[in-house]
């Protein structure tokens, strides 16, 4: 075994990171070696590379990051007895400490202590990269790495579509059709969903959006959001909200169009603080508000191995580029401008 590797570091508390050469994480008693495969970049690792005010405030260089992937055990701890050398992994990000209030009552997905792989921890934008054996999410070898690797993502669309309220026969609005609102699409719509109405600018993942199950895209800076929302539904409204973007209009466009006591589910991290009119988005309007991180630990995970067993979703056009790690800057570059769906790197 190779003693050092390559690896995307954010190297200092400055945009940008570097691709470096580092030590290959040792492997503890209850962890788990990978050989990464494909990695794909999220939203978060923009953030980090941005170095934006999110990051600064939690992230501490010199850091490899990502968290994302899929790849192969190369070696097991001595105290790992369900995962075995050679099978194919992927990962729940979220290391949660098992001892908190939420993770005894069996809420992992909330805990207060929760480490994320990429952020707290060392993550995947490597060559090799180590995981708790508790996080170790054990795929079909018959899935190709680079669908494997976004899983993680998946969930979260699963996860925001769905929980909370039921959907079917429900008019939804998806604000912001990057990789996460386009898989929201095809979860929505195969959930039940009566219409799915997706907001967003960018032409090039309008029109993903509308691949993946859409039935109607509305381009906000080119149209009046409100009188075509009035026109796409009978009342003017709608009955639930899926904010993945983070961007502050679109949150407060989402409150004024979610019907009295509709559902909004806020995903999407603004960059910075946001103000909302309380009474009239919220109180008056008895609108049910659900914050969104991560998935439900593991429940999540088997809606997604479902969903994939099945032929009802193809989350193949999400990927829409890949690349070698050492392209990593362009890559970064291609997301940040939105000429992208999912990114899937490989070392």
């Amino acid at each position: 075994m190779q003693e050092t590797m390559k690896a995307i570091v954010k190297d200092k508390a400055a945009p940008g990171a570097r691709l470096m050469e580092v030590p290959v994480p040792q492997v503890g008693p209850k962890d788990v070696l990978v050989e990464v495969k494909a990695t794909s970049i999220c939203g978060t690792d923009l953030h980090i590379f941005n170095w934006d005010q999110w990051a600064q405030s939690r992230i501490k260089p010199p850091m490899v990051f990502g968290h994302e992937f899929s790849g192969i055990v190369l070696e097991v701890g001595d105290m790992v007895t369900d995962i075995k050398v050679g099978d194919h992994v992927s990962a729940e990000t979220h290391i949660t400490c098992g001892r908190c209030y939420q993770c005894r009552i069996g809420m992992r997905h909330y805990c207060q202590n929760c480490k994320i792989i990429g952020v707290d921890v060392p993550g995947t934008f490597a060559e090799y990269a180590v995981i708790p054996d508790k996080v170790a999410w054990v795929n079909d070898k018959s899935i190709p790495f680079e669908i494997a690797s976004i899983q993680e993502p998946m969930g979260n669309a699963i996860y925001a579509t769905t929980d909370g309220s039921p959907i079917t026969g429900e008019t939804v609005a998806i604000f912001g059709c990057g990789p996460f609102g386009q898989m929201a699409c095809a979860v929505a719509k195969q959930a039940g969903a009566f219409k799915v109405i997706a907001i967003e600018p960018n032409e090039y993942r309008a029109q993903a959006a509308l691949k993946l199950g859409a039935d109607s895209v509305i381009n906000p800076d080119k149209e009046d959001l409100y009188s075509r929302i009035a026109e796409l539904t009978d009342r003017a409204e709608v009955d639930v909200v899926l904010e993945m973007s983070g961007h502050p209009k679109a949150i407060r466009d989402g409150f004024k169009l979610l019907r009295n006591g509709g559902r909004i589910t806020l995903f999407g991290i603004p960059s910075q603080p946001i103000t909302l009119d309380l009474p009239q988005d919220i109180i008056f309007k008895s609108a049910h508000v659900i914050g969104i991180t991560g998935r439900k630990i593991f429940e999540t995970w088997f809606q997604v191995a479902a969903f994939l067993r099945s032929s009802k979703i193809d989350i193949r056009p999400v990927i829409t580029h890949q690349f070698k790690l050492e392209e990593f800057e362009e890559a970064m570059a291609l997301m940040k401008e939105g000429r992208s769906g999912k990114i899937v790197m490989h070392p």
